[in-house]
């Protein structure tokens, strides 16, 4: 019994981050580096959960319906805060609320569709909820080098990419064997004092390779559908090749 609960304790540790990242950008605390922090270390939890589950055979649809519930609050709620509170305070009501509130909801649509559909075996549809919070979370750290306009931007890119049938590439085929699980408390610690003694930097590093992944998925959807680019542009060329080859009728 308290094996198959392992898992779930993960998924609990990534809800308490993201309620105190919440907190953490209240005006009285009004620490976002270290609510950015608090996201990073709650994608951790939220990519380990999983692997512990499958490794302890511990898989269930409670683990699955609290790891989406979770979700929504570390990586929709908690981001789409910390940048409001850093950023859109200046804007308009209406528009700060609005886009605010379209990052959770956009991210709480996409778990919802990933719930009740099958996706493509490697691949996510849509931009994963922790990659895109994790991205708002630390973008909202730059908030001082780049123009709100562009956060806005990027705030409803975001949302969109979550709720579009752009492919990402998953890495749960990335499996843990059951002998690697003490591992992990030593990993989560490690994480948490660098977390602790480099708040900002490290925020911005891991800033990095999320928007990396996000754009990927994006370039790989635009190439998919230009005429002449990547495999389409290959076809051309056999199709070219096959027309040099063989005559056509009219030339016979």
């Amino acid at each position: 019994m308290i094996t198959k609960s392992i898992p779930s304790l993960f998924t609990v540790a990534n809800l308490f981050l993201g309620i105190v990242a919440i907190i953490l950008i209240f005006p009285e605390n009004a620490k976002p580096e270290v609510a950015a922090m608090m996201v990073i270390i709650a994608m951790l939890m939220d990519g380990v959960d999983g692997r512990v589950a499958r490794a302890l055979n511990a898989q269930s649809e409670f683990g699955k319906e609290l790891d989406s519930l979770s979700d929504v609050i570390s990586f929709g709620v908690a981001p789409a805060f910390i940048m409001y509170s850093v950023a859109f305070q200046e804007l308009s009501s209406a528009a700060a609320w609005i886009i605010t509130a379209l990052f959770p909801i956009c991210g709480a649509l996409r778990l919802a569709r990933f719930n009740v559909i099958s996706g493509m075996p490697g691949y996510f549809i849509g931009l994963p909820i922790p990659a895109a919070g994790g991205v708002l979370a630390t973008l909202a750290l730059f908030h001082k080098d780049i123009p709100v306009s562009v956060l806005m931007g990027s705030t409803l890119v975001l949302s969109f990419l979550m709720v579009s049938t752009v492919k990402y590439p998953s890495f749960k085929k990335m499996g843990m064997p059951k002998s690697a699980i003490w591992v992990i408390p030593l990993i989560v610690v490690v994480t948490v004092v660098l977390g602790i003694m480099f708040q900002s930097q490290l925020s911005k590093i891991v800033f990095i390779p999320l928007v990396l992944y996000a754009l990927y998925g994006l370039k790989k959807n635009v190439d998919r559908r230009l005429p002449f680019s990547g495999r389409n542009r290959k076809r051309r060329k056999q199709a070219e090749l096959l027309e040099d080859i063989i005559p056509s009728e009219h030339s016979a």
